[in-house]
């Protein structure tokens, strides 16, 4: 009886996988769906959500909030491709073509797949962490009984303030990660500023920039759709929003790569662009 009750356990979660894929897809499209007439309706709202997404709240305002986070990360990650590329090619005897690096590396993969990671870990962790505080606080349910439509008012909001703010803050992320690379090389294995503004001039290519923003605004919309589907369907106490937000994050964070490998293969994957002759 046991292992009959085991097998019908295990047979069951495909199908209980494809039933909550089917719940999320369902909510994903109404919000995306009431996005822009609720950025109409609830404008006051939408300004308040902008400031949250790029300064935090509580201790997270203290040091900057998310743009501050990810325009460190994205320094962070120049830094090291700079570091990594001027190594690599010195060994074989092209350490000035360093540069490259930054105008391919940090434009194509790391600033956008560092800023998706950025978001995810801050600013969305902290929606599925209030959204689930409401739930089961019943303030969610006191929104509808008020006649507000609480998924317009707490998700399509927060996917419409992540769009709006997620180009400043991507910006910043882009211009840091630049100056990171550019920091490592010339300050550091001291490269030559025209050697490097050269090398650098010649291999950057401005629709390479196009697509790594949107790359950014892909994967916001997917960082705000699946952190507010995790609170706003939270259940089971503290306990249960802690593991929402554990949830909402490995799942954001595995869908940014994701993102990030696709569209990197779409754009890139034909012609990379790169010619490199002697």
């Amino acid at each position: 009886m046991t292992n009959l009750t085991t097998l019908r356990r295990a047979a069951e979660l495909p199908l209980r996988g494809l039933e909550t894929l089917g719940r999320q897809g369902v909510f994903w499209v109404r919000t995306v769906g009431w996005a822009v007439p609720t950025a109409r309706r609830y404008r006051r709202e939408v300004v308040r959500l902008i400031a949250e997404v790029g300064m935090g709240t509580g201790a997270l305002a203290v040091i900057g909030g998310s743009a501050v986070i990810v325009g460190f990360m994205a320094f962070t990650v120049g830094g090291i491709a700079g570091v990594q590329g001027y190594g690599s090619l010195s060994d074989i005897g092209v350490g000035a073509l360093a540069p490259v690096f930054a105008a391919f590396a940090d434009t194509r993969l790391g600033t956008p797949a560092i800023g998706g990671i950025g978001l995810a870990i801050t600013f969305g962790a902290g929606v599925t962490a209030q959204l689930g505080s409401m739930r089961i606080n019943d303030e969610i349910d006191a929104l509808d009984v008020m006649a507000v439509h609480s998924l317009r008012f707490l998700a399509s909001t927060r996917l419409v303030a992540g769009f709006l703010v997620i180009v400043p803050v991507y910006t910043l992320a882009l211009v840091l990660s630049y100056a990171g690379s550019y920091l490592a090389v010339v300050l550091f294995y001291g490269q030559a500023v025209g050697n490097y503004q050269h090398y650098f001039d010649t291999f950057f290519l401005p629709l390479d920039v196009l697509y790594s923003y949107l790359q950014a605004l892909g994967m916001t919309a997917a960082i705000m759709l699946i952190h507010t589907y995790y609170g706003y369907h939270a259940s089971g106490g503290p306990a249960g929003v802690g593991e929402a937000v554990g949830r909402s994050v490995r799942t954001s964070v595995s869908v940014v790569l994701v993102l990030n490998l696709l569209v990197a293969m779409a754009a890139y994957g034909g012609n990379a662009g790169f010619h490199l002759s002697g």
